[in-house]
């Protein structure tokens, strides 16, 4: 079931090992691409690939500067500001696909030292994400192996929702249902009174369920895509009063992904 007993189980470095694995499908994706691939859309409204694939190597830096902050106690901001963010992205994506990939790859390893490096007390050391919230160190790897996994989807390049990796899976949807479950009532939109159960992993949340509310259901990957916005929920199932049958209409909406974590997810058990 998700909660706010997210830690348990959650080991940094060896799910390290799992956004360095990640990348290297990423990277690999990237590198199947000729420039006029990296002009076309990405699945990210008014985005090219190549503005996706410089996020995804600014990003690896953002997350830099906040183990540096960890390991020096200097306050440094993730981004020096939204602005600047944007401008870096839109000034880097006209680059060649090349150049675009060594990007990516090469941001990636600065931070793979920046991660082994990092002595054993700065991890728990606080840090702030670029939205405001604040966060321990170590969870700068969960954030990192989301950006890589779900923008490798937004990337439209044949990576898929089904191509994600069962440890990615388990993790993100555990976390996105326990972050759903902390928002106000008038966050949830559409998921106000409804549950939401995976199939073949025990993952389950509920958001005020009452006799009548939907309950969806279907496998981890789809229910992650359905609910990150990755995927249209197509065979996911509804289950309204028990019976399980798809009622006419949509899915209920989910509300914009990601989400701040729950706090209790911010501590290891």
């Amino acid at each position: 079931m998700a909660g706010d007993d997210g830690g348990a189980g959650m080991d940094w470095r060896t799910d390290f090992d799992e956004v360095t694995a990640a990348t290297g499908r990423l990277v690999t994706t990237l590198r199947g691409l000729a420039d006029a691939d990296m002009r076309a859309p990405s699945a990210l409204p008014g985005w090219s690939r190549g503005h996706l694939a410089t996020h995804i190597a600014r990003n690896a830096d953002s997350l830099w500067n906040l183990l540096e902050w960890a390991r020096t106690g200097t306050e440094i901001a993730q981004y020096p500001s939204p602005a600047a963010r944007n401008a870096d992205i839109e000034s880097g994506a006209g680059r060649p696909a090349a150049a675009l990939a060594d990007d990516v790859e090469e941001s990636a390893a600065r931070l793979a030292g920046q991660v082994r490096a990092l002595p054993e007390d700065a991890w728990h050391a606080p840090v702030q994400a670029l939205a405001g919230w604040s966060h321990p160190a170590w969870f700068t790897v969960y954030r990192r192996w989301q950006e890589v996994e779900a923008h490798h989807v937004d990337l439209a390049a044949g990576h898929r929702v089904a191509d994600w990796s069962g440890p990615y899976v388990r993790w993100a949807l555990d976390d996105t249902l326990a972050g759903l479950t902390v928002l106000p009532g008038d966050k949830l939109g559409e998921l106000a009174g409804a549950r939401v159960a995976a199939t073949d992993l025990d993952l389950a949340a509920t958001f005020d369920h009452a006799p009548g509310g939907p309950e969806v259901t279907g496998p981890a990957h789809l229910l992650l895509g359905w609910l990150s916005g990755r995927a249209d929920g197509t065979d996911l199932a509804v289950h309204p009063d028990g019976l399980a049958v798809r009622p006419d209409g949509p899915l209920p909406a989910p509300p914009p992904w990601p989400h701040p974590p729950a706090p209790g997810r911010l501590t290891l058990g």
